[in-house]
């Protein structure tokens, strides 16, 4: 049985990602920054949809925290005993959108620990496991797939801490892609656009009216099941000689245009 890890994956984007993963017969290890009992909702439907084969465990964990880290690591091993697939998804947006002369390190550090070193020192860790699993098993499958942003090369200036944590996740992907491809494990990158979910819930309205008016030129909002799909099709191979690649999912926003 295939097993995937997807972080923050009981809430927007990551709830999409999990729902096609389990249409791709994956079991899931997903873990978050709520308690259990603030989940139940979600896990139970998500387990509604298994098969008796598929398992769904959840676990709570601050991404940006290095025990908590070590501990979902330990716990995944003893509960699965593999791991296939990585999905660094968990990330926060700015506590509060400001100017960049007004930003301040408090604020800075909380999010560059949750968006670039939780997800860098995770991935460190979950592909020392996997290089050991391939090791043992040279047909043995394994990627790992990181949810970036369009803010990754597109500036906002009353959130930049955002962006140039993007930015850096999106250089992360280069470089595990080179360092990994010696084992056979691919890394890509998602880039979302704007998608629809509880994190784009304060700017629905603005953006909704620029969608009507072209800003998207598919002209509609992506949903978290557009990343979903994205993120199958990498889960089941079907890009397996493009390490290192970034995959839009924008409707078209970030192409170049006079």
């Amino acid at each position: 049985m295939k097993t995937a890890l997807i972080t923050g994956g009981l809430r927007g984007i990551g709830l999409g990602i999990s729902k096609s993963l389990l249409n791709e017969e994956y079991s899931l290890a997903l873990c978050g920054s709520r308690e259990i009992d603030q989940v139940s909702r979600e896990l139970h439907d998500l387990r509604s949809q298994c098969s008796k084969n598929q398992k769904i465990v959840y676990y709570r964990c601050d991404i940006g925290n290095r025990h908590d880290r070590q501990e979902l690591v330990q716990k995944i091993q003893c509960d699965f005993h593999q791991l296939n697939l990585l999905v660094n998804n968990a990330g926060v947006t700015a506590k509060i959108r400001d100017d960049l002369l007004a930003m301040t390190e408090d604020n800075y550090d909380w999010l560059m620990k949750i968006n670039v070193q939780g997800p860098f020192f995770l991935t460190q860790a979950i592909a020392q496991w996997m290089i050991k699993q391939k090791e043992t098993a040279s047909e043995f499958f394994a990627s790992i797939i990181n949810i970036s942003s369009i803010s990754a090369t597109a500036a906002s200036l009353n959130r930049g801490e955002y962006c140039m944590s993007k930015a850096a996740l999106s250089m992360t992907t280069q470089l595990w892609s080179l360092r990994l491809s010696e084992y056979g494990i691919s890394v890509y990158e998602i880039r979302p656009g704007l998608i629809q979910s509880d994190m784009t819930t304060s700017v629905a309205e603005k953006y909704s009216t620029l969608i009507n008016d072209g800003f998207v030129p598919q002209r509609r909002w992506g949903f978290p099941e557009d990343v979903g799909r994205a993120v199958a099709m990498l889960a089941r191979g079907d890009l397996a000689y493009s390490t290192g690649q970034v995959i839009m999912i924008d409707g078209g926003m970030m192409i170049p245009k006079l």
